[in-house]
């Protein structure tokens, strides 16, 4: 019983980064970075960069701070963790929430 407690409890404060909720116009202020591959609104104009307008705000955090972090490699990994190498948690929280809110018009 009691592992199991541990369990759920190491699972739920790995998940709290996810669960957190970024403020969309703060993000707005940091995605000047992102314009130059993502677009203006998170629509890519170049297939070899993704559309983020539209996805999920928990997707977006989660794979920004796996870029931070350098748990992803290949393709552009190494720009993006670049990127994101400065940006505070608070930061990557409101750019997912702000690329979440723009729709799915990327889709």
């Amino acid at each position: 019983m009691m592992k199991r407690a541990v369990l759920v409890m190491g699972l739920l404060a790995l998940s709290l980064p996810t669960l957190a909720k970024g403020d969309p116009q703060a993000g707005e202020s940091k995605a000047a970075m992102c314009v130059a591959c993502h677009g203006a609104e998170g629509v890519s104009s170049v297939p070899l960069y993704p559309s983020i307008a539209g996805q999920s705000e928990a997707y977006l955090s989660q794979a920004m701070h796996a870029y931070k972090k350098g748990e992803r490699s290949g393709g552009q990994a190494e720009i993006m963790k670049a990127y994101v190498s400065g940006l505070s948690d608070e930061d990557i929280e409101n750019l997912a929430a702000y690329y979440a809110s723009k729709g799915n018009a990327a889709h």
